[in-house]
């Protein structure tokens, strides 16, 4: 009987198989962990910030500082003249008559970077009857003119040209005359300054462009 030496040499040729295979698997882990300075690799390491991110953040620094400073504009600009403005009721009121007072107000105004002049605007006054009290007030645009100036009407941009001031106020003045005796809607404090009263409730400036535009009608209807 023979002894089986074929099964014998097939087990002998994959044990060297294998030992061999797992020296060449040792060898390549080592030469990975000699190539990285003893330390394995590191598949997590972070990438450093691109230039992308370092512009979207200050992109996000610069809509804060903006958005802060919008806040502050709009707190000066509307919030606080609202809060600080007298409370007023709406009324009827009806013109008496309308003058511009003999000697003007001074005001001053610039001229360049380094020029600055003294001039003079005429004062309009507007003396109305509130109907339901019968009480005699002075109208004024908003409640800013009557903060700056509880005299006038309202209060021109100050320049040289004193000649276009009194032009102007003679065209709200031909207004006023002309709806002589017609109610108009006006506001009242009932607590504080009756005498005073104003036209309208907010700072926008279309008033003027509307006594504008009705005087240029008045005018085109007379020729």
């Amino acid at each position: 009987m023979q002894p089986f030496s074929i099964p014998v040499q097939i087990t002998l040729q994959g044990g060297r198989r294998r030992q061999g295979r797992t020296a060449i698997s040792t060898s390549g882990r080592k030469r990975n962990t000699d190539h990285n300075g003893g330390d394995p690799p590191d598949e997590h390491k972070k990438l450093p910030s691109s230039a992308g991110e370092d512009r979207a953040m200050l992109l996000g620094f610069t809509m804060m500082g903006f958005s802060v400073l919008m806040f502050f504009l709009f707190g000066i600009t509307i919030l606080k003249p609202f809060m600080l403005s007298t409370q007023r009721e709406e009324a009827n009121c009806t013109i008496i008559h309308t003058r511009i007072t003999d000697d003007g107000m001074d005001c001053a105004f610039t001229c360049g970077v380094d020029c600055q002049g003294q001039g003079k605007y005429p004062c309009l006054q507007v003396l109305v009857n509130l109907t339901h009290s019968g009480q005699k007030a002075l109208l004024h645009y908003n409640e800013e003119a009557v903060q700056i100036n509880s005299k006038c009407f309202y209060t021109p941009k100050c320049h040289r040209d004193r000649n276009d001031l009194l032009n102007r106020a003679l065209d709200i003045k031909e207004f006023f005359d002309h709806i002589n005796g017609t109610p108009f809607s006006c506001f009242y404090s009932p607590d504080s300054q009756p005498e005073d009263v104003i036209l309208i409730k907010n700072n926008f400036l279309f008033l003027i462009n509307n006594v504008m535009l009705q005087t240029t009608k008045l005018k085109k209807s007379r020729h």
